[in-house]
C-alpha cells in the first residue's frame, strides 16, 4: 500500500473517530439533560430503559473507537492493510468496506466458521 492510500484510510479512519466522539458528547448532554425523576414508575421504567440502550450503543462504540486507534497506530507503524494471521495483503475494497479490517476474507471467513460451529 503506498502512502497516499494510507493517508486516505488514516483521514477516514480520523473522521470516523470524530463523528463517534461527537456521538459520546451528545449521549452525555442528552442525558444530563433528560435525567428526570418521574412520579410514575411506567415513565421512569421507559426513561431507565432509553438510558440503558443508550449506553449499550455507546459501549460499543467505545470498543470501536479502540479498534480505530489501533488501526491508526498499525498505519503509523506502517503494519496496516496486512492480514494478522496470514501476513497476505488485505484487498482495498475490503479496507474501504471496513478500513478496520485486520483479517483477509479468507481467514476472517474462517474464523466465523469457527465461531459458528463451537456456538453451536
Amino acid at each position: 500500500m503506498n502512502e497516499k492510500q494510507q493517508d486516505h484510510f488514516k483521514q477516514i479512519l480520523l473522521d470516523w473517530r470524530e463523528q463517534l466522539m461527537q456521538e459520546v458528547d451528545r449521549t452525555v448532554h442528552h442525558m444530563q439533560d433528560d435525567a428526570a425523576n418521574y412520579p410514575d414508575p411506567a415513565d421512569r421504567a421507559t426513561q431507565e430503559e432509553e438510558f440503558s440502550l443508550e449506553l449499550r450503543t455507546r459501549d460499543r462504540e467505545r470498543k470501536l473507537i479502540k479498534k480505530i486507534d489501533s488501526t491508526i497506530e498499525a498505519i503509523a507503524q506502517d503494519d496496516y492493510g496486512f492480514c494478522e494471521s496470514c501476513g497476505i495483503e488485505i484487498g482495498i475494497r475490503r479496507l474501504e468496506a471496513r478500513p478496520t479490517a485486520n483479517k483477509c476474507i479468507d481467514c476472517k471467513t474462517l474464523d466465523e466458521i469457527k465461531e459458528k460451529q463451537l456456538g453451536s
